[in-house]
């Protein structure tokens, strides 16, 4: 499979001003094969260390601190001579040993000709802490689940070949629009985790991808006790399986109530920044006014929580696959979307997605575009009715609107209606 991220990689090993890399996120979203995969097409060789499977490594970075001296204990240990620039230099699982996340600082300054990628499946979470990297020193690349494209690259190679040649306010064809919502709704039940892609292009078995989603939430919450640290776990994982709850609520916004009765901020808050500091929940916070610049206005007690892959929050609702796949509307169908919606957007803005919320009026997204404000409405069907979105959109005369839906890609008076398989290609067809 083919991900986006992989021409990230290749401006960072061309560009002037290269620093150590730090590749984060999520468990089993495809990091370490990446982190191969490139250096398989830009490098003559590579070394590989992990952290969590060779424990005596430490040792090396704990009594060392010269790079050049740990370059010639690693060459030792792998048996072969680690050249600047030919070698690439993989730490995996490096959060297991903070000494070696500090150590990419010396290789910034004293031997930055060698290419360092860092990696682990909770990095953020250490990253999260305060001097607990070396801040200016490292580059910083995020891994996400596949998002729709690459999903359709793997799975649809020639659809993707159409897919990828729509340009600003094409015509449609019926016959590409109707196989592109299948994958669509295909996507909303595989989701974008590799393994579940990768099942799914070699058996085409529905049964198989829940045993996957099923054991990759039990992983998942596995994590949860073994690398909390001070966190209380209990906490950390009623947050997370209080997501779904959450979001089936009328506004979505996340109450502490909900998780358990009587609970407050001070009950929860840290197990919420460690979620979303582990790449596992995505937050969007509510803002006070849809002005520039957005984050000014944030409204850091009001936000919604979403998981980072649509695929496993369809697995954590229950849904089952014949309500996505023939029926017009099913419960939890409006958060589902904006879970796609959300994970489609996520990195294609400069500043990240927030919505709008008071006592009258809701705006599901709202993006900052430079210093314009686009308001956005998700919908999982052909429904227009949006009053909130609508009414917006008449007082403000925003330059763009958009309204994700099943319907064809089209101008309505002054709202431009994307199908939901373009959501990944937003900000190229503004």
């Amino acid at each position: 499979m083919k991900r986006n991220a992989l021409q990230n990689l290749i401006n960072w090993k061309s560009s002037d001003d290269r620093k150590p890399l730090i590749l984060k996120g999520a468990r089993q979203v495809g990091k370490t094969w990446l982190m191969k995969e490139f250096d398989r097409s830009c490098y003559k060789s590579y070394v590989y260390f992990n952290f969590d499977e060779e424990d005596e490594l430490k040792s090396i970075f704990e009594t060392n601190k010269n790079p050049h001296r740990i370059i010639e204990l690693l060459s030792m240990i792998v048996g072969q001579k680690i050249l600047p620039g030919e070698t690439l230099i993989l730490f995996d699982e490096i959060q297991e040993c903070p000494e070696a996340l500090n150590t990419l600082k010396y290789f910034k300054e004293r031997a930055n000709d060698y290419h360092v990628i860092a990696a682990g499946s909770l990095l953020g979470t250490l990253l999260a802490q305060p001097k607990s990297y070396p801040v200016g020193m490292v580059n910083l690349l995020e891994l996400y689940p596949l998002t729709f494209d690459e999903f359709l690259e793997a799975v649809d190679p020639v659809l993707y070949e159409y897919y990828s040649s729509i340009q600003k306010e094409q015509i449609i064809e019926d016959l590409f629009h109707n196989r592109l919502l299948e994958a669509y709704n295909t996507y909303l039940i595989i989701g974008g985790m590799p393994e579940c892609v990768v099942s799914w292009i070699k058996y085409k078995n529905p049964a198989k991808i829940s045993q996957i989603q099923r054991e990759l939430i039990t992983v998942y919450e596995n994590d949860f006790s073994k690398h909390n640290g001070r966190i209380n776990s209990g906490r950390i994982l009623m947050v997370f399986r209080s997501i779904v709850t959450q979001l089936a609520k009328p506004n979505e916004k996340f109450m502490y109530g909900a998780v358990r009765e009587g609970g407050c901020a001070r009950d929860f808050e840290e197990a919420i920044e460690w979620l979303v500091s582990a790449g596992m929940l995505n937050r969007v916070y509510n803002v006070s006014k849809m002005e520039h610049p957005l984050s000014a206005f944030d409204r850091l007690d009001q936000f919604k929580l979403f998981i980072f892959d649509t695929g496993l929050l369809k697995a954590m609702a229950g849904i089952d696959n014949s309500a996505i796949l023939l029926k017009s509307d099913y419960q939890f169908k409006g958060p589902l979307t904006e879970n796609f919606v959300l994970q489609q957007l996520l990195g294609q803005f400069e500043v990240e997605p927030h919505y709008f919320s008071d006592k009258n009026n809701e705006i599901d997204f709202v993006l900052q575009y430079g210093t314009e404000i686009i308001p956005v409405e998700a919908k999982g069907g052909e429904d227009k009715s949006a009053p909130s979105f609508k009414k917006y959109v008449t007082d403000h005369q925003p330059e763009h609107a958009i309204r994700f839906s099943k319907r064809g890609y089209r101008k309505d008076g002054s709202i431009t209606n994307l199908p939901l398989y373009l959501a990944r290609k937003t900000k190229e067809l503004l």
